[in-house]
């Protein structure tokens, strides 16, 4: 209960951000509006204003000279990554001011990012989001038959360059088709499929939108959020060297729940947890992620047919056990890279129970310097003792806190109806469109006049409803006529 009136309290502050974070907010604004009309219609003012941003800092110089470039019309892929750098760090310093208010609220203790050398070679998680094509463990720095990596990495900042000039008023179908090439490329190394995947799904973005000229309304954030981590990620050595883990760790993992990240080619379950070491010591907040490819005609539960080598994971979410890991490798990030045979499936584990004994003493992990953009936040809470308002908001000790059901997925059985009808909620809570929401990933709820749990994850094993499970049969059979044309092809 105080967990919750302390998230409710937060939640009633998410128009206060502070002044230095509303001013650096109010600059990201003007830099992403820039990528609208392109960086060939910089005006001075414009320029003038991101140089004096960082005047005191140690990207000032580089910056004032990136901006003078853009302004001459003489821009090189050397100013575009220094104002990307710029970029990323208004956003991380956003990202932090909120991330520490959140931690304060909740009198959550996070670890700090080592200073030493050692974490993750990209500086990122190599599990993290749905841009990410999860970590190049023992990838070969180049496909057979590949380009270089140098000359796919090239074009990829080239693409991107042309993008900034043009501004996305200016993108036509053209322009994404450019990136065809490159995105099959990338796919073609292992090092570099996570920014396959995140160019993959930009570019489609772009398609389903072009021409962009006459668009009413467009992702700005997003779309800026997207080209900068793409352009940091397309430096030589970002990516292709291996991750390396700052621990080897064993104990009991205990779900929190599962957050489904899908566009039209890949699909990533990333699981939230609280690992418990062994012999006792503190618990700590872990994720984990499994990636694979898909294709579009592949959606709903049948998803949960893909990652089938994981099973010993996808039977520990769907009957909703514990886990007892052995020298599973831990990113500084809070990131375990899965090993499904160090995995055994354990006791059964209530994911409230969890969130109730176990999360408020947990050390949550530090974040990794490319992921600190506020749109990243995502931190497992327990909320509870609240009323559902007509617009599926939770109330609760005279403040709101709003309700993302629109991220729920469609291969679980989690609806907007049953957390409507919810009493107890674990979620992740995000920094979206300027104010805390909640994510649901788990609720507790009446059904047939008994209280239930229902998750995100129940159905990783096959759905239990019965008509879901007649339209999961169907689409298996297509998933398995795919995987035996893609055998037939392989083995020509």
């Amino acid at each position: 209960m105080m967990l919750a009136v302390q998230l409710v309290a937060l939640a009633g502050d998410s128009g206060d951000v502070g002044e230095g974070t509303a001013q650096a907010l109010a600059l990201l604004d003007g830099f992403d509006d820039a990528l609208v009309h392109g960086l060939a219609r910089l005006a001075d003012e414009h320029a003038d204003a991101v140089a004096a941003a960082f005047a005191s800092s140690p990207l000032g110089d580089r910056l004032a000279e990136a901006a003078d470039a853009v302004v001459s019309g003489s821009i090189t892929q050397e100013h575009l990554t220094a104002l990307a750098g710029g970029r990323v760090a208004l956003s991380g310093a956003v990202h932090d001011a909120l991330l520490g208010g959140f931690d304060a609220a909740l009198g959550r203790e996070r670890a700090e990012w080592p200073s030493a050398p050692g974490g993750p070679a990209d500086g990122g998680s190599a599990t993290g989001g749905p841009a990410s094509g999860g970590p190049a463990w023992g990838g070969s720095a180049s496909g057979d038959g590949a380009q270089p990596v140098g000359n796919v990495l090239g074009g990829v900042r080239s693409w991107l360059r042309e993008l900034a000039i043009t501004g996305w008023r200016g993108v036509d179908h053209d322009l994404v088709s450019a990136a065809d090439q490159i995105i099959e490329a990338l796919l073609a190394v292992p090092a570099l499929r996570r920014l396959a995947v995140l160019l993959d799904g930009f570019a489609a973005e772009l398609r389903a939108c072009s021409p962009i000229g006459s668009a009413e309304h467009l992702p700005v954030r997003r779309w800026a959020d997207l080209w900068t981590r793409a352009l940091l990620l397309s430096h030589d050595g970002v990516l292709t060297g291996e991750p390396r883990p700052t621990a080897m760790v064993s104990g009991r993992l205990l779900v929190l729940g599962v957050d489904v990240h899908e566009h039209g080619t890949a699909v990533q379950f990333q699981v939230h947890a609280v690992l418990e070491p062994p012999g006792g010591g503190r618990s700590r907040l872990v994720r984990t992620s499994v990636t694979v490819a898909k294709v579009d005609t592949i959606a709903g539960p049948a998803l949960w047919k893909l990652p089938q080598r994981h099973k010993v994971l996808l039977a520990a979410l769907a009957d909703r056990r514990g886990l007892d890991i052995t020298d599973m490798p831990l990113l500084d990030g809070g990131d375990l890279v899965w090993h499904d045979d160090r995995a055994l499936v354990s006791k059964p584990a209530d994911p409230f129970a969890t969130a109730r004994l176990v999360l408020p003493g947990a050390l949550a992990p530090a974040v990794p310097p490319l992921d600190r953009a506020p749109v990243r936040i995502a931190e497992p809470v327990l909320v509870e003792g609240y009323k559902v308002t007509k617009d599926g908001s939770f109330e609760l000790g005279g403040a709101v806190i709003a309700v993302d059901t629109e991220r729920l997925p469609d291969c679980g059985p989690l609806t907007p109806k049953l957390v409507a009808a919810s009493s107890a909620c674990v979620g992740l809570v995000r920094w979206d469109g300027g104010r805390w929401i909640l994510q649901p990933l788990a609720v507790q709820a009446k059904v047939k006049r008994e209280t239930t749990v229902v998750a995100t994850g129940d159905w990783a094993l096959g759905p239990t409803d019965p008509k879901a499970a007649k339209a999961e049969a169907r689409a298996a059979d297509a998933v398995t006529v795919l995987r035996e044309r893609a055998g037939r092809l392989l083995r020509r």
